[in-house]
């Protein structure tokens, strides 16, 4: 994820404030709101396919097993599906911070005309 995408994420989908984001929030923090957030519609969403799931099941002229489809997941995989809690490196960490930096300068020059 990029500076650009944290930003839209932060800023447009999540609502918290420009300068809040840009000089207040931490990278430990923004990793915890960027996870609760996406976990705030994790039930809805794994109820919706389980669901979907055993509608089509249900299906006389559905053949689940013919598209390869034996058990929820395989209808649609979502993040949480995985098991892997992936721990950027300090170059990634670095590219980041020099990514907000330059994102930063570029908000307050189009503040400044």
């Amino acid at each position: 994820m990029t500076a650009y995408d944290m930003y839209e994420t932060f800023v447009g989908e999540i609502g918290i404030p420009r300068r809040e984001f840009l000089f207040d929030i931490r990278f430990w923090e923004a990793r915890r709101i960027l996870r609760g957030y996406a976990n705030r519609h994790r039930n809805l969403w794994s109820s919706t396919r389980w669901m979907t799931y055993n509608i089509m099941a249900a299906m006389p002229y559905v053949d689940l097993t013919k598209a390869g489809i034996l058990k929820p997941t395989d209808l649609i995989k979502f993040p949480w599906d995985s098991d892997d809690d992936y721990i950027p490196t300090p170059d990634e960490v670095q590219d980041a911070i020099d990514e907000m930096n330059a994102l930063n300068a570029q908000m307050n020059k189009t503040d400044d005309q």
